[in-house]
């Protein structure tokens, strides 16, 4: 069969933007395709969490995200005897460290955070086909024949993979008979992206009369004029989402006639629920992002895990089309499904919180300490020290040699492994795809504040091996370097190269 792509992505929200440029940062081909005819134009997702802005960094749109965005505002809760209290959602003393260089979230809404996006998609050649609707599919061992509509007409696609990221009602998850177990949460929801006046734009203000049903919160969106209103409604019946029926909506909710509604731009009432996917992949297919999970909105969980989801399936897609065993996509859905079901539980967990008026953001909602510490992808063997093999590699600032001042996350930046030495006695000849570093005196990298030294833990002679998505594949002494190299990269890479060392 000849291929008309590499991979077929189908869905262009955050996870299938997200796998888009990544794959195309790697040359690797692709079609983003979206059934809808524009992009999503409402706040849904509305929190970037510190791992996923570590996640854009690498992909060179963090500055443009925070440039878009801004902090979230303190939240200003009203009592029903009219008086409030004000509090912070994090912690106040919430600071960058040298191994976290993001601390809090950032808040933008999902509309303008899936446009810088495609910012990004179109600086590296590629644009989402919207109005195009993946129809059905086929695959065989070597690919999948996919069948595509637009503007009425359909055409066969040959790809290598398809991904679907296209949402909770997931196409592709239904023709591939996946199941979708879990629960309705008894809680039906508004949400809405409104210009309103009589309140102002400094706090989250969060109303609730007297039981959970009546609360009403609303958020002012940073970076635009639009406040997020949000509040739970009748299991049944009909909605009025005009300005006039959210106008006494809230006033009905607050007892405050001066909160005026006078537009909406989005809107959308919906069922909450918690449910996971039984499976990620079926053979050449897989599912990702809202395709793969569904929860509640508590907590900013949901859009960060998309991303992390498609970030994390594509370099293995990569590796595995570049020549790598396929054996190496198991790992996808081994690695990111316990990760989604522990998400599922803290939105839920948050979600009971919310309804008695508790909205706090622990470090856990930060995603900085998720990582892959049972995956078969760590080096069998690895040092355990400060950090482990499936930790999240820490970040540090250092020095060049050269005297110019960086930073480890600036080092691991791009879609490659990094063999990172310290204070080594000897260093590996090149290997095709792995970058090498070394730190200490005399190497390319110095450790001038020792901050390299405390975020690992690292001992003179160690090695640390971090994945293209910035996680740790290993960590081993000089003697153990080259046997434990050589095996692993064998199952990873799309050569199998002999690891030697210079003048070896």
């Amino acid at each position: 069969m000849s291929f008309d792509t590499d991979v077929l992505i189908s869905g262009a929200g955050a996870a299938g933007l997200t796998l888009a440029i990544d794959l195309a940062r790697r040359g690797v081909s692709f079609q983003l395709i979206e059934q809808n005819g524009q992009p999503f134009n409402g706040s849904r997702g509305k929190g970037i969490q510190p791992r996923t802005m570590e996640i854009f960094e690498d992909l060179g749109i963090v500055d443009r995200m925070a440039a878009a965005g801004g902090s979230y505002p303190p939240l200003c809760q009203y009592r029903p005897d009219g008086t409030h209290t004000v509090s912070l959602l994090t912690e106040a003393d919430l600071f960058p460290t040298a191994a976290e260089p993001y601390a809090a979230p950032l808040m933008l809404p999902q509309f303008a955070t899936e446009a810088v996006m495609r910012e990004r998609l179109a600086e590296l050649g590629h644009y989402p086909h919207f109005g195009t609707q993946l129809t059905g599919f086929e695959q065989d061992a070597h690919g999948v024949t996919a069948r595509i509509e637009e503007k009425g007409r359909e055409q066969v696609i040959h790809a290598r993979f398809l991904v679907g990221t296209d949402g909770g009602r997931s196409f592709v998850r239904h023709a591939l008979a996946i199941d979708f177990p879990g629960e309705a949460l008894g809680v039906r929801a508004i949400v809405a992206d409104v210009r309103l006046e009589g309140l102002d734009r400094s706090a989250w203000h969060r109303f609730q009369l007297d039981t959970p049903e009546t609360q009403v919160m609303i958020c002012p969106l940073a970076g635009t004029d639009l406040f997020q209103l949000q509040a739970p409604v009748a299991m049944e019946g009909e909605i009025d989402l005009s300005p006039a029926g959210l106008t006494a909506l809230i006033g009905a909710r607050t007892g405050r006639r001066d909160i005026i509604v006078r537009s909406v731009s989005w809107s959308s009432v919906y069922v909450m629920s918690a449910r996971l996917a039984d499976r990620y992949r079926v053979g050449r297919v897989f599912i990702a992002g809202d395709a793969a999970h569904v929860h509640p909105p508590t907590g900013g969980q949901g859009l960060n895990t998309s991303v992390q989801d498609a970030y994390n399936l594509g370099w293995k897609l990569a590796s595995v089309l570049a020549g790598a065993p396929e054996a190496l996509l198991d790992s996808y859905e081994a690695e990111r499904r316990p990760v989604a079901l522990n998400m599922l539980r803290l939105s839920t967990r948050l979600l009971g919180e919310a309804k008695q008026g508790t909205m706090r953001r622990d470090r856990e909602a930060r995603q900085l300490d998720l990582g892959y510490r049972g995956s078969s992808l760590n080096v069998p063997g690895s040092v355990n020290g400060k950090v482990q093999a499936g930790d999240r590699a820490p970040d540090a600032p250092c020095c060049g040699q050269a005297g110019q001042q960086t930073r480890l996350f600036t080092i691991f930046k791009g879609p490659y492994w990094t063999l990172l030495g310290y204070q080594p006695r000897d260093r590996p000849s090149a290997i095709a795809g792995i970058r090498i570093v070394t730190v200490g005196t005399g190497q390319e990298l110095v450790d001038d504040g020792g901050h390299i030294a405390e975020a690992y833990g690292f001992q003179p002679g160690q090695w640390v091996l971090v994945r293209p998505d910035g996680y740790i594949a290993g960590i081993f002494s000089s003697d153990e370097l080259k046997p434990r190299l050589s095996r692993y990269f064998a199952h990873v890479l799309p050569s199998r190269p002999t690891v030697t060392f210079g003048g070896s």
